[in-house]
């Protein structure tokens, strides 16, 4: 088992490979780099891998990027790194202005080696504080983003009771709704009222990862298994561990990964790919669709042993049109934390402003709602929200999306982006319902390929209707 993972970086390659000898002996993973522009590169390539660097020893003194310059990077996009640093040419005021900038320790060359273990060690103690501070910071703005869970229609208390009923046991989730509809804070929801809420929370969006890229992403690989993979990569069932996953969009899934995702949900194991390695793991799984999946299953595309082992508890998140009297409370809470966020006194929305929220049929449910908000808190010159700091979309009734030109004194400027939408959003509207919402035969009307298709229906906030 590695200590950790190490970056040296130095322009001497003596230095270097001295340096890396010496804590690959202590069981170090020691990597190198030739200078700082080269150290940035490494680091970036290691957080995308999942397998980040948990320290850097660096000169101070290199061409191009300095060491200084290099730690001022590490702080700002890799917060939970520990950096020492080295130098030929040490001063009392180098090392406090070191220290200033967040590297935990400053040495000087050449370094002894047991100098430089405790160093290391001191450092890599820190790092651990921080990222656990960082952990803490990141659920405990997970619990107030659940404040954004709020509604008292009747289907959102259902909700409510189903999510303190189903929290405590290890069951599986299957949440269905429209995108937008809050499916991923019903799964936080869950997760942070269960016994895991101290462990990892972890989400993937799968219709946003290629098909090919997704079994690597849920299991990880190994080195080697295909082109680019430069290293081990641990996947996201691995990352879950002890804790809760959520898989998001599971309708995309083809029916090679639902075969794999039935396999670990019965016997809890997998392979990363391009491995014979067999991995155990105790993840709870929670799942969204934003397709009705028994009509999936119906048609062949959904298999149904799956569907029957993630549906053990079902939760229907309605679309916020569907329950219109949270609107008003909605759009308040909203308003009072972004405008905290602005550092702005707006306090309220007036009647005409508040009333076309309510008319309004929010086709991007609550995300939309909020990003409208957010837009008019930004606009709004005073403590008030009034109806001309709201889009024109929301505003215009049954013509939201379309520039108002028939008169001058009608017309208000926007951006040309979002004029477009509604008018696209109602040609593919008018060629689904002529098509019954036979998305195969839509897209051949309008001369797209599905996938186009399906991605403007997410972008434009159509629901996935049932054909009949």
């Amino acid at each position: 088992m590695s200590e950790g993972r190490v970056l040296i970086v130095d322009n001497d390659e003596l230095v270097r490979a001295s340096i890396a000898e010496l804590l690959r002996r202590d069981g170090f993973d020691a990597q190198i780099a030739g200078d700082g522009r080269a150290a940035v590169v490494a680091l970036n390539e290691s957080r995308d891998n999942e397998c980040p660097f948990d320290a850097v020893i660096s000169d101070v003194s290199m061409p191009g990027m300095s060491g200084t310059e290099l730690l001022k990077a590490i702080r700002k996009d890799h917060p939970g790194t520990a950096v020492v640093l080295l130098t030929g040419y040490a001063t009392m005021e180098s090392a406090v202005e070191a220290m200033r900038l967040g590297a935990c320790d400053y040495l000087a060359k050449p370094v002894v080696d047991e100098e430089l273990r405790c160093s290391l060690a001191r450092a890599l103690r820190e790092a651990a504080l921080e990222r656990e501070n960082l952990s803490l910071r990141m659920r405990l703005a997970d619990r107030a983003a659940l404040s954004r869970l709020i509604g008292q229609d009747t289907r959102m208390r259902r909700v409510h009771e189903l999510i303190e009923a189903v929290a405590p046991s290890k069951t599986n989730v299957l949440m269905t709704g429209e995108s937008g509809t809050g499916k991923t804070l019903v799964a936080r929801a869950i997760h942070e009222h269960s016994p895991r809420r101290d462990k990892p929370f972890v989400e993937l969006a799968c219709g946003s990862i290629p098909e090919a890229l997704l079994e690597s992403e849920l299991f990880g690989h190994a080195r080697g298994a295909f082109t680019g993979a430069i290293a081990d990569k641990p996947g996201k069932f691995l990352a879950a561990d002890g804790g809760t996953l959520f898989l998001d969009e599971i309708n995309s899934a083809s029916p090679a990964m639902q075969t794999k995702l039935l396999r670990v949900l019965q016997e809890r194991r997998f392979e990363p790919v391009g491995s014979n390695e067999t991995i155990e793991v105790d993840v709870r799984l929670l799942l969204a669709s934003n397709q009705p999946l028994e009509d999936l299953v119906a048609k062949g595309l959904f298999r149904q042993d799956l569907y029957y082992r993630i549906n053990v508890v079902w939760i229907e998140i309605p679309a916020l049109r569907e329950r219109a009297s949270d609107i008003p409370m909605l759009a308040e809470r909203f308003l009072a934390r972004i405008s905290s966020e602005l550092g702005r006194s707006i306090v309220a929305f007036d009647d005409e402003a508040m009333a076309a929220l309510n008319r309004y049929e929010f086709p991007g449910n609550v995300r939309e709602l909020e990003n409208i908000v957010e837009r008019a808190a930004v606009l709004t010159k005073g403590q008030t929200i009034h109806v001309d700091d709201l889009p024109a979309h929301v505003v215009g009734g049954d013509r939201r999306g379309m520039l108002e030109i028939d008169s001058e004194d009608d017309w208000r400027p926007m951006p040309l982006s979002e004029a477009l939408l509604e008018p696209e959003r109602r040609i593919i509207l008018r060629a689904l319902e002529a098509n019954r919402w036979n998305r195969t035969k839509t897209a051949e009307d309008l001369e797209v390929n599905r996938t186009t298709l399906y991605k403007k229906m997410k972008q434009l906030g159509i629901e996935q209707r049932r054909a009949g």
